[in-house]
């Protein structure tokens, strides 16, 4: 996958409304083949490109480093605008920002200024990936060593989303020392081997795929040690989380409108005794509850997002208030998640049985919301806000909670 053009310069974005209108601009953009994307499983090479010039990468990144640093409140919009458009566009990008996210706890000034600086041109990031077959997630085999004086990575890395399109990988390894680091390694180097070998059923072109690691040689000055990440006034958790509840509520607008499109096309059931199907009495109450579950869903969107945005605010943070932002994006978690599965469900059933044809495409939705939904099962969400409220308890300190 060919990256950005050398003699191409990315627009820098200044400000949130900048944000959010080159957002719409490119989910217009996406909206145009993602049907022929999705069904037959094609890259969306130009849409992200579009992205990177447009400048939405870098939207984070602080404004004395040259970014707009929008609010997290914009970051969550500019994701629910890209994924009501592509779900697969919307994820894309998001672990670019999970790994800003993390750099600027763990990176050195000039490490910042340098990723930063690529960003803002730009380049892309993505995570080398948690690994296929370990035990669990946080479980990881890849090694960074050292042979003749070099450090090198070696191992296999899945889910390794957006990696096709990376200009950058970043790589977690373990150090010879025994401690994890984040390696960032330029996604052409010798050894390097990309794979767009995804084939789940939902989320067909996020490019979540395998990336293969074989004496890999890293600049000892992209190396970075995880361990103030650990720190528990940290809320990279709950930052992490947020976007990834905000592509859930973009894939529920996506079903949502789907589905009012779809019931005004459907005949009514001959019982009902009705014109048309949007008159149905069932249908009605069926369309207002979903209705509430969106609104709900976006509004606990909102919340969570507005309390980053005060602890972003703040000289520091307390423990208490890094648990409070994990669960406050829990919550949301629970009704987008409810939000993108119910949706995209009663939109096939409310539309009826055209509603099925492959032409329409609308099975997407669930497909894409199933899929994603599975990266942080909502039962854990339940029984962290269980716990934390019961039990005054909540301990996890990782990029899902």
């Amino acid at each position: 996958m060919s990256s950005l053009n050398s003699s191409t310069s990315a627009t820098v974005i200044q400000n949130d409304q900048q944000a959010i209108n080159a957002a719409y601009q490119v989910a217009d953009f996406a909206l145009v083949e993602r049907n022929i994307r999705d069904q037959q499983r094609i890259l969306p090479v130009d849409v992200i490109q579009q992205f990177s010039l447009k400048g939405l990468g870098a939207i984070r990144i602080a404004k004395k480093y040259g970014g707009a640093q929008v609010s997290n409140k914009t970051l969550a919009h500019v994701f629910r605008i890209l994924s009501k458009a592509d779900a697969s566009v919307g994820q894309i990008p998001q672990n670019q920002f999970g790994l800003l996210n993390a750099i600027e706890n763990i990176a050195s000034e000039s490490q910042k200024q340098f990723i930063y600086a690529e960003i803002l041109k730009g380049k892309r990031l993505s995570n080398g990936g948690p690994e296929r077959h370990s035990k669990d997630t946080k479980t990881i085999e890849t090694r960074l060593d050292q042979l003749n004086g070099q450090y090198v990575l070696n191992g296999e890395k899945f889910y390794s989303t957006g990696s096709s399109f990376a200009d950058w990988l970043a790589i977690r390894a373990i150090h010879p020392l025994g401690h994890t680091v984040l390696t960032i390694i330029n996604a052409q180097a010798q050894g390097v081997e990309i794979a767009n070998d995804w084939d789940g059923f939902g989320q067909r072109t996020t490019a979540s795929g395998t990336v293969r690691l074989k004496n890999v040689v890293v600049n000892p000055e992209l190396i970075m040690d995880e361990k103030p990440l650990a720190d528990a006034s940290k809320y990279r958790g709950a930052y992490s989380q947020l976007i990834q509840v905000a592509i859930d509520v973009g894939i529920a607008e996506a079903a949502f409108a789907d589905t009012l499109s779809a019931i005004h096309k459907a005949r009514p059931i001959v019982d009902a005794n009705v014109e048309k199907a949007s008159f149905e009495a069932y249908t009605l109450q069926e369309v207002g509850e979903l209705n509430i579950l969106l609104d709900a869903s976006i509004l606990l969107l909102d919340e969570a997002a507005e309390y980053l945005d005060q602890l972003d605010a703040q000289d520091t943070v307390t423990p208490q208030q890094a648990s409070k932002a994990s669960i406050i994006v829990a919550e949301a978690k629970v009704y987008a998640n409810d939000a993108a599965l119910q949706i995209s469900e009663k939109l096939l059933e409310l539309g009826g049985s055209r509603s099925s044809l492959s032409t329409h495409n609308l099975d997407q939705h669930w497909r894409n919301a199933r899929v994603h939904t599975l990266h942080d099962p909502v039962r854990w969400k339940l029984h962290a806000i269980g716990n934390y409220y019961l039990n005054g308890t909540q301990d996890q300190r990782h990029a899902w909670i």
